[in-house]
This record gives C-alpha cells, sequence and structure tokens, in this order.
C-alpha cells in the first residue's frame, strides 16, 4: 500500500512532507477524510470539523487525541489526484 501512496506524490511534496515534519498517515488520512476546496487546476485538502469528527469515528478518540496536533495540514492535490504539496495551516481556509 505504501508503494502506491508514494506514486501519488511529486518529488517536491516528498520533500515538503519530510521537511515539515508530516507523517505518511496523516497524509493517508487527509485524503480518505480531508475537505476539499477548489483551487486554480488543483484542490486544497484540508481537516475541517466534519472530517475531523469522521476520522475520529474510524480511528478513535483516544488515537486522535495523541496525533491532534499533527491535524492542521494541508495537501495541495492535482485534479488527476497527485500530492503537489503539503505544508502546515497557519490560516482559516475559506471555502468557494
Amino acid at each position: 500500500m505504501m508503494d502506491q501512496a508514494v506514486a501519488l506524490y511529486t518529488r517536491h511534496a516528498m520533500t515538503r512532507a519530510q521537511q515539515r515534519g508530516i507523517p505518511p498517515l496523516i497524509v493517508e488520512w487527509l485524503l480518505e477524510f480531508g475537505a476539499r476546496t477548489p483551487s486554480v487546476g488543483a484542490d486544497i485538502v484540508y481537516f475541517d470539523k466534519r472530517s475531523r469528527e469522521a476520522l475520529r469515528r474510524y480511528a478513535g478518540r483516544h488515537a486522535l487525541a495523541k496525533l491532534d496536533g499533527l491535524l492542521d495540514v494541508y495537501a495541495v492535490v492535482a485534479n488527476d489526484g497527485q500530492v503537489l504539496t503539503l505544508g502546515h495551516r497557519t490560516k482559516r481556509i475559506r471555502s468557494r
């Protein structure tokens, strides 16, 4: 499963994930449960209240409590599903 996930990342996204300390599990959850906001040619994927609740039901309250500090991240995902970059959210992402 990990090989498939790596194929979806650009080299830039892999570098940013490593530099910013974003674990692959968090990115996998982000892509599966995250909210999507359209941007120019891509989507911004992030955890909002609804997606955090879905993740809590999936992973459990205790697991989510331990990983809560890692959930303020975002991914920019191309229309073909490739992760272009990753980062930490410092501002609110406004939906369109």
